[in-house]
């Protein structure tokens, strides 16, 4: 993310909170797209690929989320040039349309019983451009955010920015419920799953339409007058000594740790539940929804404690509380399910529910205090990304 240095915003309160709004309502739609090909992968994985070896249709579909991450960057880079060249909101206008159709695709994609080998690579491109779409998405609208917010309190005004996943997550999550409790599970194993998938068009149209009402942040026109704004962004990123450092401290020093966290925290833990501890469907989204309802709040108490504490000694902290307490927690969520490693054929006794809820929200706590501050992080604006400072 790049904003002009040393700009302080002159935009009001309402303004800036308009601006918070109206960007975090399109992102969290956007991780809402993005998460229910993850939150649905059990189902996916018997409509789009060949039947025979359930697990093996499950890793390939589980592999085919994936790319979604890996494509990611290039989303980032591409969409974060043309924001740099033509402004963030266009670009997020563009990232938010390229999200929905893709979603919305995959919702009437007909499955492999239907075309064959056909639907698993049409579904693998549509999570690419899924990917795409998300990297520029969550950038533009995280950069939009800093230049309207001021030099001292940008930790804490994009962390609202940050609470979109773990929303967008839990959002997906609850319409997926709400919808298998409406259908029945046979109905919506057969056809119902795609309901979630069709019902993106409407969350992005109206997502569009508040979008439409805003207008290029101060900064932006500012350099964008002044003449100084990039017209080779990717370049002048890449092939300065200075700028390429910083663009991989970014990706390997910060957002990988920051990603490993997230995803054990939250998705590993759903699938862990449902595939190996064997604990109901509904009742492993019921435990993850409430965990991330609980934690969600301190993404805010993180981004504004980051500005002032600073930004990685926070996300350092966190990445090694995650580190060393994941062994021991998911051994304890194996012993609060029931689970019986030496004989996993062994009936399981009633789950403990409150206890997976404590251990699924400490994991998701660890993914407040990493993921919180880091959109502030790499404000390339930021003192913890340019002076090191802790």
């Amino acid at each position: 993310m790049s904003t002009p240095k040393n700009e302080t915003s002159t935009v009001s309160r309402k303004t800036l909170w308009t601006v918070i709004g109206a960007s975090s309502a399109g992102t969290l739609i956007e991780w809402y797209d993005f998460y229910i090909f993850g939150s649905l992968a059990t189902i996916i994985s018997a409509q789009f690929f060949p039947p025979g070896d359930e697990f093996v249709s499950l890793l390939l579909t589980l592999a085919t989320f994936v790319t979604g991450f890996v494509v990611r960057p290039f989303g980032a880079m591409f969409f974060g040039a043309i924001g740099d060249i033509v402004g963030r909101k266009y670009t997020f206008m563009v990232t938010l349309l390229l999200m929905g159709i893709s979603t919305a695709a995959i919702g009437v994609l007909p499955g492999y019983a239907t075309i064959g080998l056909a639907a698993p690579i049409i579904l693998l491109i549509l999570r690419m451009l899924q990917g795409l779409a998300l990297g520029g998405e969550y950038g533009g609208a995280a950069t939009y955010v800093a230049e309207h917010a001021p030099a001292g309190r940008r930790g804490f005004y994009t962390s609202f920015i940050q609470t979109t996943a773990t929303l967008g997550l839990f959002v997906s999550l609850g319409v997926i419920l709400a919808t298998r409790l409406w259908l029945g599970e046979d109905t919506f194993k057969e056809w119902g799953w795609r309901i979630p998938f069709a019902l993106s068009i409407v969350l992005v149209a109206l997502s569009y339409v508040i979008r439409r009402r805003l207008h290029e942040s101060p900064a932006f026109a500012a350099l964008k007058a002044s003449g100084k704004s990039s017209k080779t962004p990717i370049r002048d990123s890449l092939m300065n000594p200075t700028n390429r450092k910083y663009v991989i401290l970014a990706l390997l020093g910060a957002t990988a740790g920051q990603g490993v966290v997230w995803y054990t925290g939250q998705f590993y833990a759903l699938y862990y539940m449902q595939t190996v501890l064997k604990v109901d469907f509904v009742l492993t989204n019921n435990i993850i929804a409430i965990a991330l309802v609980l934690a969600t709040p301190f993404f805010i108490v993180w981004g504004h404690l980051s500005d002032k504490w600073g930004r990685m000694k926070i996300m350092m902290i966190g990445c090694a509380l995650a580190a060393v307490s994941w062994i021991p927690i998911y051994h304890a969520m194996a012993s609060a399910a029931g689970y019986n490693a030496a004989d996993v054929s062994a009936p399981l006794h009633a789950p403990d529910v409150p206890m997976l809820v404590f251990l699924v929200f400490l994991q998701v706590f660890w993914v407040t205090m990493v993921y919180g501050p880091i959109a502030a992080f790499l404000d390339t604006n930021d003192s913890d990304l340019l002076a090191r400072k802790a």
